[in-house]
């Protein structure tokens, strides 16, 4: 398979399969970071970043690559948790810059823009170190410049990309001892390989890799290694005690008296602290630094706007607890082991495969199987609530008969829990891409629950029997187009269903059509209906994905 040129619509998928392929292998990724300060884990910080800039790639509907990277990108900054973050945010932003204004990418500029994407996160850092992600990406793009000087083929140079990103990954322990000790490579330049291997998928036409890591096996990284580098170091010998994140929403009347420079600020910080990162925009700047003072930074920012999306950690607390857990006796007992709750976890429920994989890469912590003809219990839900591991809830259940007991479910157990009463499957995607970390648990049900009034569901199924509803003539074995729970057509066949659910479902207002094939739909039935779509409402960008989910052989979104 050759690809001259990438416009904005393979560029989405590449984004949205990067995210996915890191979000499947998270737990391999904070499972490597092992550097002797506790500072978050890298996999899951990676992982909210990137989330946030597919969810802005979502929300558009454009062929123009370089409106795409520069959405992104966008996403990226805003949503940008840790070094690790802040640093992929900066690669990308430096991509997107190097595209701007180009609607396609060849090699030639796909390699500039990587390379742009370097020098960008490079200058980020105050003191870059090698043999992490910014290693990674660099000797990455350096192989990308080579191969596209060679190949017009966007696959080849993307597999040399991933070839070198691989290579420079196994190299990363020569440059940090502290990785050749523990025996790991370094956990932000595996999460940028992930990333990488899910853009090749798309260029390649494949589905995503299984997980993989260099190195030892992932139980032998969870189990023995994830702390090993903290017991080299004493708590004492953290000199800057605060993991101190925030962002500056710049105000136009403080910036007329006190103008901002990046540079100028980025000085100003250093001098109080070691891990410093700085990055703006036109409108905020995001801030990443280890200090003893974290107030005085906070005041120092405020010269320039509004403080906002504010995270200060003690790590001399996180070190003590750390070493704490690892010089526990080790006790003879059958009771498994329970990590320290998270803040957040989504449940949700799922009918099909596909579906359920879906609603994993949009960033649900447990997907309950279940849907029309299989209702989950309140137990069901309470296990879920149980296994999901988090101090807060959202429960989506997708379908009208499940609201009940997910709202059951809330009242018996200790979390705290909110239902946002999604009815569809459409609508738990909406409300899943309009999850907030850092919002309230209140907040995030408002803003949920918000955005599922903008989503409109449709569903094709068969007919049991004859029967004639809501004007709608019905024959036993017929194909029902259903329009937010109300029948609106029925037809001899699948497409016929599937076009006239359509016809009734899209406005020129629309956006985004989402097509979820299931059981009895194959994929070349699927994309025949892509292309019809396509020809019907050139407006609107279409997706496709397989739900394999029965009973209904298309669930359809509209946006």
């Amino acid at each position: 398979m050759t690809v001259k040129k990438v416009g904005g619509n393979k560029l989405s998928q590449m984004f949205i399969f990067g995210a996915d392929n890191l979000n499947k292998n998270v737990k391999m990724v904070d499972a490597l970071n092992v550097f002797p300060v506790p500072d978050g884990d890298t996999g899951t910080n990676m992982n909210l970043t990137i989330t946030s800039g597919v969810k802005e790639v979502r929300n558009l509907s454009t062929d123009d690559a370089s409106k795409v990277a520069t959405s992104f990108s966008k996403g990226l900054l805003m949503g940008a948790r840790g070094n690790s973050g802040v640093i992929l945010s900066q690669l990308f932003r430096g991509f997107s810059k190097a595209i701007e204004g180009h609607s396609e990418i060849d090699t030639k500029l796909f390699a500039e823009a990587f390379e742009a994407g370097v020098e960008t996160a490079y200058k980020a850092v105050m003191k870059p170190v090698e043999g992490t992600i910014l290693t990674v990406a660099k000797d990455s793009a350096k192989k990308a410049a080579k191969a596209a000087r060679k190949s017009d083929d966007m696959v080849d140079v993307m597999k040399q990309t991933l070839k070198e990103a691989k290579e420079s990954l196994d190299r990363t322990p020569d440059l940090l001892p502290v990785l050749k000790e523990v025996g790991v490579v370094d956990s932000g330049g595996q999460g940028l390989v992930t990333i990488y291997e899910g853009f090749l998928a798309v260029l390649e036409g494949k589905e995503l890799p299984e997980v993989s890591v260099s190195g030892p096996s992932m139980d032998e990284l969870v189990n023995a290694e994830h702390h090993k580098a903290q017991s080299h170091m004493k708590t004492e010998d953290i000199h800057y005690g605060y993991c101190t994140e925030f962002m500056v929403k710049f105000k136009s009347e403080k910036t007329e008296k006190n103008p901002f420079s990046e540079e100028g600020f980025r000085n100003q910080l250093s001098e109080h602290g070691d891990s410093l990162l700085v990055v703006s925009d036109e409108d905020l700047v995001k801030v990443h630094i280890h200090t003893e003072k974290p107030g005085d930074m906070l005041t120092l920012a405020q010269t320039y706007g509004d403080l906002i999306n504010i995270k200060i950690e003690n790590m001399r607390e996180q070190h003590t607890a750390i070493l704490d857990d690892e010089n526990k006796p080790e006790l003879e007992t059958n009771i498994p082991e329970q990590s320290a709750k998270k803040e957040f976890g989504i449940v949700t429920v799922s009918m099909g495969s596909g579906i359920e994989e879906l609603f994993k890469s949009l960033g649900a912590t447990v997907v309950i199987a279940g849907g029309q003809t299989m209702n989950p219990s309140t137990e069901d839900i309470v296990k879920a609530i149980q296994e999901a591991n988090a101090e807060k809830l959202l429960i989506l259940p997708n379908n009208g008969n499940i609201v009940m007991a997910a709202e059951q479910a809330a009242t018996v157990v200790e979390e705290e829990v909110a239902v946002v009463k999604t009815k569809t499957v459409p609508q738990g995607i909406s409300a899943l891409l309009a999850f907030n970390p850092s919002a309230s648990l209140d907040d995030n049900q408002l803003a949920m629950t918000e955005a599922v009034k903008h989503v409109k569901s449709g569903q094709i199924t068969f007919a049991v029997r004859d029967t004639s509803i809501d004007g709608v003539d019905i024959k036993k074995d017929d194909f029902m187009g259903i329009f937010d729970g109300k029948i609106v057509s029925s037809n001899g066949t699948q497409k016929e269903a599937a076009e006239a659910l359509l016809s009734e479902m899209v406005s020129d207002e629309d956006e985004i059509i989402t097509i979820i094939f299931g059981e009895d739909a194959d994929e070349s039935e699927a994309s025949a209906l892509g292309d019809w779509i396509e020809g019907q409402f050139p407006d609107a960008e279409v997706e496709i994905h397989p739900g394999n989910q029965p009973i209904y052989s298309y669930i359809i979104s509209v946006e």
